[in-house]
Formats: C-alpha cells, structure tokens, sequence
C-alpha cells in the first residue's frame, strides 16, 4: 500500500464541491483509525482531488453528506472505496531489487534446506498490493527450490485493500508491466498468452495465498515467519503506529529471521534493540535470548 506524493493545489480547485476543514478532519480521522493513514492538514487538496470521483459517482451534493454517510452503518462499504481512492498502488515486479538479491543469495539457501529437512518455512508479504511483490519472491523461491510446491514452504500475501487482493488474486497484469522482471525470471513466471496482459504460471501462483488483512488491527496468523516484507507502507504512518508495527513484526517473526523495509524507512522504537542491520533496508531478528532487553512502558 503506498499514497501518492503531495500535489500543491490552490484552492480554487475546490470549488466543484464545498470542502472545509471539518469535513477533512473527519475523512483524516477516519481513515486513521479504520486504516492507520496519516492525513497531514496539507494533504487536503490531495484528498480533495482523490475523493470527487466517488461523490459524482454516488450523486452527492458536498463532503458534508459523503462524510455523513461514510459514518451511517449502511456506508461501510464506501469506506473501501475511500481508502482505494486515498492510496495509490504504484508498485512493479522486483522493486528494490537488492532486497531480492539478499533473499536469494543469503537467505533462502538456509530456508532451503530447514524445508528439505521437514521443517515448515512461513514468508509475509505484509502490503502486497496488486501482487508483483508476492510473485517476485515466489519466483525467488522456484528459483531456489524447484520442488518448493512438495515442501512446507507458504507465502502468505496480504493488503488492507480488497480491491487489490481481488487484482492479485487475478494475477494478471499489463504486458508493460514484465519489462520490469529480468530476463532470467520470465520464463518462471510468465504464461504468455498473447494478448495485451500477461498471466502469471500456475505454479508460480500457487505458492501464494492472499487475503485482506489490515496492519493495524488484529492478526490472526499463529505460525511465526521466517521472512516478512513490508515496504513502502509504514511511511504513511504517524511515528506511535510505526513503533507498534515493528515491534509486531519483531514479534511475529523466527529467531534469525529476517524484515525487509522501505527505502524510505527507518526502524523506531524498542524493536531496534531486537534486530540488526545486515543489509540496506534489511533486519535480522536477534534470538530472543540474546536480544537487549525491552525498555518497560506502562499500559
């Protein structure tokens, strides 16, 4: 999940629907607390700009009356939309592309064999959007493993947006969109039909299950993870939500295991004395034995 950069609008763009400052502070409210976005006050004519399509398409007069009915109980599902309309999925196969070299050269040879030698290996794409993540690494695990699909090796892929784990799901995409895998992968990863999109491999895909899972909110996984990527997404939120969902993925992941974070981003918090940098924008989890002890906080 990513939100786009601000955009300096005047107001005068403004004047197709009346939008104050109250209707802002209640869409910026809700979507912190349903979705943990943070909507500085100068984001305002960004999400202006965002949320007029949804009000021509439900034939609303004003913010006043979109506001009121993504508060009314028989709106909730416009709160989907809200949120498809304030992030923008831009996102490609392999972005970052180190964080994949460091998968497939110095993690999943270890990952690798713990499987071959009956252990299970559990690996997060956290904020998958539209899938290319996910289907990245699995390609890496192919790659590594060409038995993978015999094995106990999962790659759970998730996303706050529904719209986009239906896209993943799919796995099907733009025929521009492969100029971003190399060469040495496509034939892993591409079932080529012709046409104007391209279909991902079964095999590939079946080593991914998606659902919609929100960061914020519970997390209903029980196995801890090996690896778990979350790129891109913690950025968009306020500093407190960043330090409770590091020390979650601190939480929820193996002794040596691994997190993989944004360019953009930073590790804040208690759970910095629970990991170590070992490559850019990469954490291994200390043992548990061995991590600095957790500074204590009152509830």
């Amino acid at each position: 999940m990513t939100m786009p950069d601000n955009i300096a609008r005047s107001d005068q763009t403004m004047r197709e629907y009346q939008f104050t400052d109250h209707d802002f502070q209640t869409i910026a409210t809700l979507a912190h607390q349903r979705y943990g976005l943070h909507l500085q006050p100068s984001k305002k004519p960004l999400v202006y700009s965002r949320l007029t399509k949804r009000l021509r398409a439900l034939d609303l007069p004003d913010f006043e009356s979109y506001c009121a009915l993504l508060s009314d109980p028989r709106g909730h599902a416009e709160q989907s939309h809200l949120l498809s309309a304030l992030t923008t999925n831009v996102t490609h196969f392999f972005r970052e592309r180190h964080h994949f070299t460091y998968l497939r050269e110095k993690i999943l040879p270890d990952l690798v064999e713990k499987a071959k030698n009956g252990s299970a290996v559990r690996i997060w794409s956290s904020a998958c959007s539209a899938g290319q993540e996910a289907y990245s690494i699995a390609a890496m695990i192919r790659d590594a493993c060409p038995e993978a699909s015999r094995l106990d090796i999962k790659l759970l892929a998730t996303d706050v947006d529904p719209q986009m784990i239906q896209k993943a799901r799919q796995a099907r995409y733009d025929r521009d969109q492969a100029d971003a895998i190399p060469d040495e992968y496509k034939r892993l990863m591409i079932e080529d039909d012709g046409g104007q999109q391209f279909k991902i491999r079964q095999d590939l895909a079946s080593l991914v299950s998606f659902g919609e899972l929100n960061l914020i909110g519970d997390w209903p996984m029980r196995r801890r993870f090996d690896v778990i990527f979350c790129r891109n997404a913690a950025i968009y939120f306020d500093k407190d939500t960043q330090v409770r969902l590091w020390q979650r993925f601190a939480d929820v992941l193996q002794d040596d295991g691994h997190l993989m974070i944004g360019h953009s981003e930073r590790l804040t918090g208690p759970a910095q004395s629970e990991f170590r940098s070992v490559a850019i924008t990469t954490y291994q989890r200390l043992p548990r034995n061995t991590a600095l002890a957790r500074p204590q906080t009152k509830d």
